[in-house]
């Protein structure tokens, strides 16, 4: 999904950056449920727990970059601009 995204354009891939996101929290509180439920002991999940957190922070920085580059090339934000 995120592999795909990379070689769309801005407005195509948002989509899939946001559900990416969505994806990754979702995992994150299975993850959750998995600790709670004794199924995973603590060391294993901070370890995901890492690793799932900083990619979450990419797409969300990701997701961001999107945005910005869609509202500065937008008709509106050009209009202002003058």
């Amino acid at each position: 999904m995120v592999s795909s995204a990379s070689f769309l354009k801005p407005k195509e891939k948002q989509p899939y950056v946001q559900a990416a996101t969505r994806k990754i929290d979702t995992l994150k509180i299975l993850l959750m449920v998995l600790w709670e439920t004794h199924s995973i002991d603590d060391k294993r999940y901070i370890a995901l727990s890492v690793q799932i957190n900083e990619i979450g922070s990419m797409l969300g920085g990701w997701n961001g970059q999107i945005t910005k580059n869609l509202e500065k090339n937008s008709p509106t934000t050009r209009v202002r601009e003058k």
